[in-house]
């Protein structure tokens, strides 16, 4: 009996985020047509709008079409104060660290370059060194190369015009033009990758964590000494980063459009 009563709670709850969720994408919508949106009988519709316009997040106007309240923005937003970013992003590098052997860094943009705000260590003795709060540089590191690569044309010549690009490696990028074309590719695949650019014998392929709005908050990398990834399926690996970035943007309130 209460495997049963379980049961029925959760199709309630999945049914009233089909409503909310179906809500969110238009302005205003008509019962008929929120029925089709949400699969539901529209008896079943009716009473679980009624419930939702009591509770105040949800309207229905004089031309009998339903639309959300502000009550739903607020809800969200003061949930968004008690997020930690670090906190949040710390099992999906655990897994990801679990997963591909390698050591998982979390990075912000704090003015010209960026910083390690999280690491997950290696499982091998050979590790990278690095620390948590270590600054990096943006246009040869994976991290760095993400938050380049969500600039405006403006505030990306403004970057490069206070920046010359200092060879750390042979393998670094050294000219503007070089630069914005791999930021342009990075910008399309939606991962960028660090080509023994930072410092030599490693790669670091990194991929963007988006908040609410679509801003790109953090960035999150794995890095490999060269000799363990010239063995590693490098489609496969950085389809695990991207899924580990996505999974934490949507828990930020990031849904791709």
């Amino acid at each position: 009996m209460k495997e049963k009563d379980d049961e029925k709670q959760m199709s309630a709850v999945q049914r009233t985020i089909s409503i909310l969720e179906a809500l969110s994408r238009v302005e205003s919508i008509n019962l008929e047509n929120l029925a089709k949106a949400t699969g539901l009988p529209k008896a079943t519709l009716l009473r679980f709008l009624s419930t939702l316009i009591s509770l105040g997040y949800v309207m229905r106007d004089d031309g009998d079409l339903y639309h959300l309240t502000l009550k739903m923005f607020s809800t969200g937003s003061r949930s968004l104060s008690h997020i930690d970013l670090v906190t949040t992003a710390k099992p999906f590098a655990k897994n990801l660290a679990r997963e591909l052997g390698e050591t998982v860094h979390m990075g912000i943009l704090e003015g010209d370059t960026a910083v390690y705000v999280l690491k997950e260590e290696s499982i091998y003795t050979l590790r990278m060194y690095s620390q948590v709060g270590k600054r990096i540089p943006l246009y040869c590191t994976a991290i760095g190369k993400i938050f380049l690569s969500e600039m405006s044309d403006e505030a990306l010549d403004d970057y490069i015009s206070g920046h010359p690009l200092k060879p750390f490696t042979p393998k670094s990028i050294r000219t503007e033009e070089a630069l914005k074309e791999e930021l342009r590719k990075t910008h399309e695949r939606g991962w960028s990758i660090d080509d023994e650019e930072h410092e030599m014998n490693i790669k670091c392929i990194a991929a963007p964590v988006r908040d609410y709005s679509g801003r790109t908050v953090a960035a999150i990398s794995v890095s490999w000494p060269l000799f363990r990834f010239e063995d590693c399926d490098q489609s496969k690996i950085t389809g695990k980063i991207m899924e580990a970035a996505a999974e934490l943007s949507s828990i930020l309130g990031y849904e791709k459009g």
